[in-house]
């Protein structure tokens, strides 16, 4: 058995142990049993990475479906798209399954919460080694499923059960929109295979903007929208913080929602080929990304700041997808599992030590308490506040750069956004671990920091969100770009066509980006550490912040424009079409028969004279019938 089948298997064996043995198998195996699984497929990965030469691998399991000539087959394709992100699901994924060691181990569902995440993992994996569409859309499909498992792992609350509820529906919208692009390019190229599809797009003569392209990528694209929470199917993504907070780590900002850009670098060659998509695709991330953020400036709860900061960070991406930065984007990618990890981690470690409390406005001064969580928390902040030398600094800039070059609008607003980032990062950052502590005295007194199995996770994501820039070094810094040059082979056939930003110009958007990311953490510091201002109680806010504060009322709107329409229907067809209708017609005929065989009952009353009477009527009434064409 190769080391690539051997990636996937590993998390499924440790979801089948602790699956099918939680009750019985002891806690302090289950941790090790589930961490183990997740280390077993990063040795296995890094192992491929390190050994791997530059040519593909192909990796067929078995034949799976024929149909006429179209046929799928359980394969795995390794390639530097592939390799780079198995080892961020299992280097990421492994370091959160040990953190949860620490952090659930008095959860009375310790054996069933390692399963899942065992099995989210075995699906994820699934999904990025793949072969074909096919293959990929299970893995799409299982994550979803696993999200659902997770978002509401705690389903005693009826809330977090409506979560759970509402990310699986949402997903199922793009997921909707995912599958009639697998459709129309199986009647298009009669393949599923991303080799014959590439192939035969590389070798058609398809022209820039040619509809049939343009249709399979705009729908592709509504499934990426969904998995990867863009406007307007990104409401889910906030309330699936109901779920543990390393689910909110794993799921929700190293993995499964990058896998529309995943789906979206993949597939490159096609969205290359279709300018119209690219710019639907840059606009709405733009859209995402300014939106979010501004969501984020007055959010209160420490893993809601985080949650709209994952979907800003996601615009981003999109937006660099949609200039065709793709090796841009999967930097940002990068570096993003890191650093958000790191934060929602770290927000885990506060609200581990703050007695499961999350309101930010009841913390404060828990640097001195918690200084590992502090320092790593710190470190994670000033990487996606986009300040150098960390990592965020290098992915957003490039971004930034390309879209300059793209539409001078498009980063002017980008930039805005990238403003918001920093201040309500660092506004989270001083309101947490700043001043003076503003929680209950029952709280104050058991602040403490993490066990060590929480905060090695969060002292190697550290180490990690500090350097991962270096990555992928500019020429202006003497780097020579090593991400986008491993990866250059995978848009050998995109003809991306960028012109480079000059040296001068690439300075000067640094300095621009830089200064305003440390304008925003003054500006920040100064309200909420030199003024000591604390956020209003919820409904004090007023105007425009009362309307950023409760989402701009997103929700509200969905429920009346969709859900209460929607229930509205169910309950007319119920009440109306189902009784009045379909059950009123199904039980009359149901009486009326039951009526007449009531009454024909009757007849069979045991009398030997009235049966013979009964057979002589009818003898002559057959006769009358038979003889009726004689006379008549």
């Amino acid at each position: 058995m190769s080391l690539i089948t051997l990636i996937p298997l590993f998390p499924l064996l440790g979801f089948l142990i602790n699956g099918i043995g939680f009750r019985k198998v002891p806690n302090s195996l289950v941790g090790i049993i589930g961490s183990a699984a997740a280390l077993a497929s990063f040795a296995c990965a890094l192992s491929l990475f390190l050994n791997f030469s530059g040519t593909p691998q192909l990796v067929h399991v078995f034949d799976w479906i024929t149909v006429g000539k179209l046929n799928i087959a359980m394969s795995f394709q390794i390639d530097q798209l592939s390799l780079l992100m198995l080892l961020i699901i299992t280097g990421v994924g492994s370091l959160i399954h040990i953190y949860s060691i620490g952090y659930m181990h008095h959860d009375e569902g310790f054996g069933k919460f390692f399963a899942f995440l065992n099995l989210f993992l075995f699906f994820m994996l699934l999904l990025v080694m793949g072969s074909n569409y096919v293959v990929m859309f299970i893995g799409w499909e299982g994550v979803g499923l696993c999200s659902y498992l997770l978002i509401g792992f705690w389903n005693k609350n009826v809330n977090y059960g409506a979560a759970a509820r509402k990310a699986f529906i949402m997903n199922r919208i793009g997921d909707l929109g995912f599958l009639l692009g697998i459709f129309l390019i199986i009647a298009h190229f009669g393949s599923v295979e991303y080799a014959d599809v590439f192939g035969k797009v590389a070798e058609g003569g398809y022209l820039s903007g040619d509809k049939t392209l343009v249709a399979i990528t705009l729908l592709l694209f509504v499934g990426a929208m969904g998995k990867s929470a863009q406007i307007p199917l990104y409401t889910w993504l906030p309330d699936a913080m109901a779920g543990p907070t390393p689910v909110s780590a794993l799921i929700h900002a190293a993995t499964m929602v990058t896998a529309g850009i995943y789906m979206i670098i993949r597939s490159n060659i096609m969205y290359s080929l279709a300018p119209e998509t690219l710019e639907v695709v840059a606009w709405v991330g733009l859209a995402t990304a300014v939106f979010a953020a501004s969501i984020g400036l007055f959010q209160n709860d420490i893993k809601k700041v985080l949650a709209y900061s994952t979907v800003s960070q996601l615009g981003y991406m999109f937006m660099g997808l949609g200039v065709m930065a793709y090796s841009s984007s999967f930097f940002h990618v990068m570096t993003h599992a890191f650093f958000k990890a790191l934060l929602f981690l770290g927000a885990g470690s506060v609200i581990h030590a703050m007695s499961d409390e999350q309101d930010i406005r009841s913390m404060g001064g828990l640097r001195k308490k918690l200084p590992i969580t502090f320092i790593t928390f710190l470190i994670a902040t000033i990487a996606i506040s986009g300040i150098p030398p960390f990592a965020g600094f290098f992915s957003k800039d490039e971004i930034l750069a390309h879209v300059y070059e793209h539409n001078k609008l498009m980063w002017a607003f980008g930039l805005l956004g990238s403003i918001m980032t920093s201040f309500y990062m660092f506004r989270l950052l001083f309101l947490t671990f700043f001043g003076e502590f503003r929680g209950t005295k029952e709280q104050e007194h058991h602040l403490h920091e993490s066990p060590l199995t929480m905060t090695a996770p969060l002292m190697v994501l550290a180490v990690l969100s500090a350097i991962a820039g270096f990555f992928n070094l500019p020429h202006i810094f003497g780097g020579h770009a090593g991400l986008a040059e491993f990866m250059a082979p995978l848009f050998a056939h995109s003809h991306v066509e960028t012109a480079e930003v000059s040296e001068s110009t690439e300075i000067m958007l640094m300095v621009i980006s830089v200064v305003a990311a440390l304008a925003s953490a003054i500006v920040a510091y100064v309200i909420y550490v030199s003024k000591k201002a604390v956020p209003a109680a919820d409904g004090a806010e007023s105007g425009l912040q009362k309307v950023i504060y409760n989402k701009y009322y997103i929700d509200e709107l969905y429920d009346a424009v969709f859900v209460k329409p929607i229930s509205a229907l169910s309950t007319f067809f119920h009440d109306v079409i189902d009784f009045l209708g379909i059950d009123l017609i199904v039980e009359s005929i149901g009486k009326l028969v039951k009526t007449l065989s009531a009454e024909a009952r009757l007849l069979q009353n045991g009398t030997t004279g009235f049966y013979l009477f009964a057979m002589v009527l009818s003898i002559v009434a057959l006769l009358a019938w038979g003889l009726q064409g004689f006379f008549f």
